[in-house]
């Protein structure tokens, strides 16, 4: 027992060490004074977290105006029955699927338009023969 506490003890020594020794070290212009060709490490860890921000941002917006479709479709009655799927994708949203009428696909793409966010509604919605 006393022998696994001081291996365990040790490795967390060990790993304390090598993390601050690394967290020392330096690009060479950066310790000269030239900055001029020296980089901060963090900056491209930095851009690609924002820009990892930014689509998980969109799919999050996406995923909103999905729901928020859907559920504006579900509450129109002529609509209800209708097999329509919604996707969107940097909030345009596709219609897809079957209707009973023309005047329910157009209801269904005019009422999609009018969700806050939905830039543009692609309509892929056919009419039952």
């Amino acid at each position: 027992m006393r022998t696994q506490f001081g291996l365990g003890l040790t490795t967390a020594a060990i790993a304390a060490a090598l993390g601050l020794a690394a967290c020392d070290q330096r690009n060479d212009a950066a310790r000269s004074g030239d900055t001029s060709t020296a980089t901060s490490p963090t900056t491209g860890a930095s851009q690609k977290m924002a820009a990892a921000t930014d689509k998980m941002t969109a799919a999050v917006d996406d995923s909103a105006l999905t729901a928020k479709v859907k559920a504006a479709l579900l509450a129109e009655p002529g609509l209800r029955s209708a097999q329509i799927s919604v996707d969107t994708k940097n909030a345009a949203v596709t219609l897809s699927g079957s209707v009973d009428s023309a005047t329910s696909k157009d209801r269904a793409k005019e009422i999609a338009s009018s969700v806050a966010g939905v830039t543009t509604v692609v309509d892929q919605l056919s009419v039952k023969s």
